[in-house]
């Protein structure tokens, strides 16, 4: 599967929509996406924009959008609780950011991730780790 670059102003839309949501950015898949304690609730992938919603969350949005997709980086495996959010929904100046400030809160009521055990940083060549 060829991948596609992420549109410009898409990266434009969702950084300014994430600009109110306290939230860190780290790059998911080669795109930008957002996490709440270390749990990713958003971002792109090639020219999608993506959101995690709870169940009840979902139910309410295929009311509106029946047609609403899951995730899926790899075609046949989707990303259970993230979904593709329609254009037609994410250029809602009212219903996106809406929808985008339930997805973060929906994202502080999980549990933080941890960091696996054992995995520590890796000292950058050139480098010498500090030892004392």
């Amino acid at each position: 599967m060829k991948w596609i670059k992420a549109p410009e102003e898409l990266k434009a839309l969702i950084e300014e929509l994430m600009a109110p949501i306290e939230c860190d950015k780290r790059p998911m898949f080669g795109y930008p996406a957002y996490f709440i304690n270390r749990n990713m609730f958003a971002g792109l992938f090639q020219d999608q924009l993506f959101v995690r919603l709870s169940p009840g969350q979902l139910a309410t949005l295929r009311k509106s959008f029946p047609a609403i997709a899951s995730l899926e980086p790899m075609p046949g495996r989707p990303m259970k609780d993230y979904f593709v959010i329609p254009k037609s929904l994410f250029t809602d100046k009212k219903k996106m950011p809406a929808l985008l400030e339930e997805a973060a809160a929906y994202c502080r009521s999980l549990p933080p991730k941890v960091s696996p055990a054992g995995r520590t940083k890796k000292t950058p060549p050139g480098k010498k780790k500090d030892i004392r």
